[in-house]
């Protein structure tokens, strides 16, 4: 009797996380787009599953802050806001700086190779003519860095900010410019950790993140023709 009531508990949650998981990634990729309704049936029949999972999922999400509830309508993926993308920017510029602080202590040569490599790779990626993949070195890098401070808690904390953040950061890291201004940017930062320069690794980041908040503005936040023009300009 207690192994069956031990099945039942169980499985309901599993679900729920793998549910949670997709819907979620595809809001932090832009694959569902700000303002989307979040249809519970539709979402059902797409996941292969059951209502009550995709449900509970939403309701993780609207907790996390990534959905908003609409009375006698259900949910939508939360518009992004410009209030947000600064909020965001200097809670990260906060807490990764610590990160990198601690890490100077902490990195190991391991560490310090697979930055190099991270940041060897990914220029020439890009330079071949895929932006796209730079969207998994960046999450790497800043993995690897954080990894290295030591602290789990600190791990999790900026690994969550930087997945908000790609919410914004997804339609500017596809074009190779924005791009290799961003690994331009984690050079830097390398550099300071190589040399335990601490006031020179905040200074990096913060501009590091002050590029990004520009590179948002310009890509996720004009509107119409303006957008256009700026997107064309990338691709000519």
């Amino acid at each position: 009797m207690e192994k069956s009531l031990k099945m039942v508990i169980r499985n309901p949650v599993s679900i729920r996380e793998k549910v949670y998981k997709v819907i979620r990634n595809d809001i932090l990729n832009g694959r569902i787009p700000p303002g989307e309704r979040m249809v519970e049936t539709r979402l059902a029949q797409e996941i292969k599953t059951s209502r009550t999972p995709v449900r509970e999922a939403l309701h993780m999400l609207e907790m996390e802050g990534l959905l908003e509830a609409i009375p006698r309508v259900g949910y939508r993926v939360k518009p992004i806001e410009w209030d947000e993308v600064e909020e965001i920017c200097e809670i990260r510029a906060v807490n990764e700086a610590l990160a990198a602080r601690w890490a100077m202590k902490r990195v190991t040569p391991k560490e310090l190779k697979a930055l190099e490599e991270n940041l060897a790779v990914a220029e020439a990626e890009v330079k071949k003519g895929n932006p796209k993949s730079f969207v998994e070195y960046d999450a790497e890098f800043h993995e690897i860095l954080v990894r290295a401070s030591g602290s789990e808690r600190l791990f999790e904390l900026c690994q969550l900010l930087r997945r908000h953040m790609l919410r914004y950061r997804i339609e500017s890291l596809y074009l190779a410019e924005t791009a290799l201004r961003a690994i331009a940017g984690h050079r830097r930062i390398l550099e300071c950790i190589r040399s335990k320069d601490e006031g020179g690794v905040e200074a990096a980041i913060r501009e590091h993140l002050e590029q990004s908040k520009r590179d948002i503005h310009r890509y996720a936040f004009l509107e119409g023709r303006e957008k256009d023009i700026a997107l064309g300009s990338k691709n000519e």
